[in-house]
């Protein structure tokens, strides 16, 4: 065989499993994980944070929403391994102590919810949403978060409560 055309792999790995840092929740977490493993299941199995939702594992329903170094993001489409040394936030780590984030009090005082299984992705979307600052309108709103879905039909709701917050400037 013609030496230049004997490709070498650029690296070689001893293991499958790869060493990781995610600092969740302001915590730094080390783990040993597969390549293919999604944050999701990273989040759920690896570190037992089960209040982010697995829906439809391919991205359609945004009950897995997560935020990541300050964006929203779908854990479900996510490698853990790409997210090594992230700052993540899941809805785990949205209040302060026994004090409520405000989107969380708002989906309470507006009925945002009617089974929950959405509820986690909603807000952790919500927070993100707001802080990218570029919710100007109740339909702005409504297109942001059209990524979220709510089959139990507390869609309004949901936008209510979110409107709440962000009119009142009570996000962080």
């Amino acid at each position: 065989m013609n030496s230049e055309l004997d490709l070498k792999p650029a690296a070689v790995f001893t293991s499958k499993t790869r060493q990781i840092t995610l600092n969740i929740n302001g915590i730094s977490r080390g783990l040993e994980v597969l390549p293919y493993v999604t944050l999701l299941d990273a989040l759920r199995e690896y570190l037992d944070l089960t209040g982010t939702k697995k829906g439809c594992d391919h991205g359609q329903c945004g009950a897995c929403t997560v935020i990541c170094d300050d964006k929203r993001i779908l854990s479900c489409l996510s490698l853990a391994v790409a997210k090594d040394g992230a700052e993540i936030t899941t809805i785990e780590g949205v209040s302060t102590g026994n004090d409520l984030h405000p989107l969380q009090q708002a989906f309470i005082d507006h009925d945002a919810f009617q089974c929950g299984y959405c509820t986690p992705g909603q807000i952790c979307s919500a927070i993100g949403m707001l802080s990218e600052g570029k919710a100007k309108t109740r339909a702005d709103v409504k297109e942001l978060m059209s990524g979220n879905l709510c089959r139990c039909g507390a869609n309004m709701s949901i936008i209510d409560a979110i409107m709440e917050v962000k009119d009142g400037g009570g996000h962080e």
